[in-house]
């Protein structure tokens, strides 16, 4: 968990000091290149990882023969990556410019997919501080070099070399400790168990394709119909949004456990543990969410500078995004936990197909502001489509779910209303809304005896 904390802060600097230096344009090549990178690492590792991983930790043994024919596999596959990428780039008449930065962030791609494939042998060995600390090196190094490409002037070119040599570093050191820890793996190239593991891992890359689409191709789409300046602005509200991802994955790790005390049997805990999240994450990022229409621009020009002002309006719309993404998470945990993975990915294919379409007609007349609009209709359809489902399971809580989500609300727009009123300035507003908030929670009895609870577990009472 420390290790997830450290990664995303500095991850939100280097964000932040990328966007500034690199400015709108520069910026929204950079988005471009990274999604395009991600929307086709599928091939290069098409979905075995996964399998090997799921393989290994279920037999040790297994281990040098898995990662003997894989490692080769994945550098022929990187190879026919690049070649993929390289060809629909000139397909669509990228200028050589956007060509170069995208192969790349594509080699870097390849770098971090090897440094998954190592990493995951450390969680089938239950190791995990080594994996760890290669994030963290990662992290840090990142920023370091990142830091030092502003302070030489390198331009965006530098930046994709910092990635680059991030990642090295990293998968530098998870190859020493996989040589000293676990095995030193011994290449082989058995044709016939390659043909296994692409099989094996062709479930795991079906999934992998449409959840990259999802979260990619907007960005992607925004660049080819609209250019680089709308794609930076777009891009740097998406990245913005990206830390408050960093809570959830606290939330998860604080709440859940206790939650496990509370519930001994599976299916009980399931369901509360599901609508505890819906409750807490809505109490959290509805105010949210209503706070950032009065502050949008303010944030904006503070994190990234004047020259994001038009990422205001992106930040209106996309922080809704935020609302139904917390839940949906919590809404897919149980799912997954119930062994309904696929169910899961059914769900995502249908989003991403939506999104796709979605953004066919709002992004070249909207531009960004269509792009964000699809977005949150996206999530807002991911979250329908796991309540049916969860329902048809028996795993929807009941009446009462709704009536303490409805109190959210209605705390959430007496507290924008009276902000609206007041009209303070952000940082007087940020510690006197939260106080009136809580207020509000408290009239509107918001908090149960089993939230009361958990906020004693929470503070070691």
């Amino acid at each position: 968990m420390s290790s997830q904390i450290i990664t995303s802060v500095l991850a939100f600097i280097w964000t932040i000091v990328i966007a500034r230096y690199l400015g709108v344009s520069d910026y929204g090549i950079f988005g471009f290149a990274l999604s395009m990178s991600m929307m086709f690492s599928v091939i290069t590792d098409f979905g075995m990882s996964t399998h090997i991983i799921r393989s290994v930790s279920v037999d040790n043994s297994i281990v040098s023969k898995y990662l003997g024919n894989a490692i080769p596999l994945k550098f022929i596959l990187s190879i026919l990556y690049l070649v993929v990428v390289f060809i629909i780039l000139l397909i669509s008449n990228q200028n050589i410019i956007v060509i170069y930065v995208t192969l790349l962030f594509c080699i870097e791609c390849v770098i971090k997919n090897f440094v998954g494939l190592l990493s995951g042998m450390f969680q089938a060995y239950e190791k995990g501080k080594y994996p760890a600390i290669a994030n963290t090196l990662l992290a840090v190094f990142t920023l370091v070099f990142i830091v030092m490409v502003v302070v030489f002037n390198l331009g965006l070119n530098g930046i994709t070399w910092a990635y680059i040599l991030a990642n090295a570093v990293s998968l530098l050191y998870i190859v020493y400790a996989l040589r000293n820890f676990i095995t030193i793996p011994k290449f082989s190239f058995d044709k016939k168990f390659w043909v296994k593991l692409l099989k094996w891992g062709m479930p795991f890359a079906i999934t992998g394709i449409f959840y990259t689409i999802y979260y990619s191709i907007d960005v992607v789409m925004l660049e080819q119909m609209v250019g680089a300046y709308a794609t930076g602005i777009y891009n740097a509200t998406y990245k913005l949004l990206d830390v408050l991802t960093l809570f959830y994955s606290i939330y998860t790790a604080v709440i859940f456990p206790i939650m496990s005390k509370q519930f001994k049997n599976q299916k009980s805990l399931l369901v509360a543990s599901f609508e505890k999240s819906t409750k807490y994450l809505s109490m959290i990022t509805i105010p949210l969410a209503i706070g950032c229409l009065f502050y949008s621009k303010y944030i904006i020009h503070f994190i990234y500078g004047f020259q994001y002002g038009d990422a205001s309006s992106v930040l209106n719309i996309l922080i809704w995004t935020v609302c139904f993404l917390f839940i949906n998470g919590a809404a897919s945990n149980e799912l997954n936990a119930s062994h309904k993975e696929y169910s899961v990915t059914k769900i995502y294919i249908v989003a991403a197909i939506f999104n796709v379409v979605l953004n066919l007609f709002l992004i070249p007349n909207y531009s960004y502001i269509g792009a964000s609009i699809a977005t949150v209709l996206s999530e807002i359809l991911i979250l329908f489509l796991e309540l049916f489902t969860l329902k048809k399971l028996s795993l929807l809580p009941g009446r009462h779910l709704l009536f303490d989500v409805v109190k959210v609300c209605v705390s959430s727009i007496i507290f924008g209303f009276i902000l609206y009123i007041l009209d303070l300035n952000i940082w007087v507003a940020i510690p006197v809304s939260i106080v009136i908030y809580l207020i509000l929670l408290l009239v509107t009895k918001s908090f149960d005896s089993g939230d009361k609870y958990i906020i004693k577990q929470i503070l070691g009472k």
